[in-house]
């Protein structure tokens, strides 16, 4: 376990370990956006770890999917994110503001607006609204000059979280949301420049990361990605095709590093992007075999992957100290899915950490 506590840098920052705390949306924010004290002390309680990626925040009113999900499009809303900023870094982590545009994984209930995607394609399926269960609309298709427009709101928002003190940013382009919308061959039916072959559909990803870098550097710019990871009507035809593609299109971009959530069946590609990409490799690792435990996993994706820091998820939503439980080898509390998503700081900030 020695590499996971060795010390790394992240972007500008200089860590303690290479433990990274996975982005997860808890639904804690204001309906109209802004972070909360309790936000503040959530993170603040997981500020041993080298890195922490935010959850989800919208880039724009249209950006929203889910209830009470934070934003960085208003000056109030950089002004509520500062405290958090302040309690997550106390410890010396890298914080990390994830910009996820939610696209057509989203409701009027919710946003007010009429979700957009790639592609007039309607997801299978319900979303949890202010209204209770709705069914998913059919987004509208895009024009040429909105996705400009969101490509420009990825970088308005990069700005904010840099004017509230994020030491970058992490693009969402996962988990079936909008950018993983434009790398998919059935949520993206265009045949324009935004659509069709494996260099028109990374096209949006490629704007965006560029755009991002241009505006507040490329050690501030991250992105996420998983590759075959079906998710809400996803498909993507060769996924090998596309994510070597999106790789080596960025791979001369020093970013603050690229953030691979491994689904099954996935790990070969997991190591032959690795080989692609020459900078810092954030993964979320995922094995086809038994139950591992944290360390095991860990220990795993260091010394099989390669990779330079590894991130935990509901492991870390559960165990605030999940650094001194990985040096320990335990033990770890189980999450309770039950308070995963909205609520107060029952199943948020009373998780207890290790005794003595």
């Amino acid at each position: 376990m020695s590499r996971l506590f060795e010390e790394t840098t992240v972007g500008t920052v200089k860590t303690a370990n290479r433990i990274a705390m996975a982005p997860m949306t808890r639904s804690r924010a204001t309906r109209d956006g802004h972070a909360t004290d309790i936000m503040a002390e959530y993170y603040g309680q997981r500020s041993t770890a080298a890195l922490i990626i935010s959850e989800g925040i919208q880039p724009s009113v249209q950006g929203q999917g889910y209830t009470n999900t934070p934003g960085l499009h208003s000056e109030d809303q950089v002004e509520s994110w500062k405290p958090v900023v302040k309690a997550a870094r106390a410890n010396g982590a890298a914080f990390f503001a994830q910009v996820m545009h939610a696209g057509r994984i989203s409701h009027p209930d919710n946003s007010g607006l009429e979700p957009v995607a790639p592609s007039a394609v309607r997801p299978e399926g319900q979303l949890f609204t202010y209204t209770g269960m709705q069914d998913y609309p059919t987004p509208r298709e895009l024009t040429h000059d909105e996705i400009v427009d969101i490509v420009q709101e990825h970088v308005t928002a990069a700005r904010n979280a840099v004017e509230a003190g994020f030491d970058g940013i992490e693009i969402h382009g996962a988990n079936g949301y909008l950018t993983q919308q434009f790398l998919s061959t059935s949520a993206n039916r265009r045949t324009d420049e935004w659509g069709g072959s494996v260099r028109g559909r990374i096209k949006f990803a490629v704007e965006v990361v560029r755009a991002v870098a241009d505006a507040i550097g490329p050690e501030r710019t991250a992105l996420r990605i998983s590759p075959a990871n079906l998710i809400q009507g996803i498909e993507e035809g060769d996924s090998r095709e596309l994510y070597l593609a999106l790789v080596t299109e960025l791979a001369d971009l020093p970013l603050a590093y690229l953030h691979i959530m491994e689904v099954a069946g996935t790990r070969e590609l997991t190591k032959e992007l690795r080989a692609a990409w020459p900078h810092t490799l954030v993964v979320n690792p995922h094995r086809d075999a038994d139950y591992r435990q944290p360390h095991e996993s860990a220990q795993d994706a260091l010394e099989d992957i390669g990779a330079d820091l590894v991130a935990f998820g509901s492991s870390y939503l559960a165990n605030p100290d999940l650094p001194a439980r990985l040096a320990a080898q335990g033990p770890y509390q189980p999450a309770d899915p039950s308070t995963f998503f909205g609520g107060d700081h029952n199943g948020y900030l009373d998780y207890p950490a290790l005794k003595g």
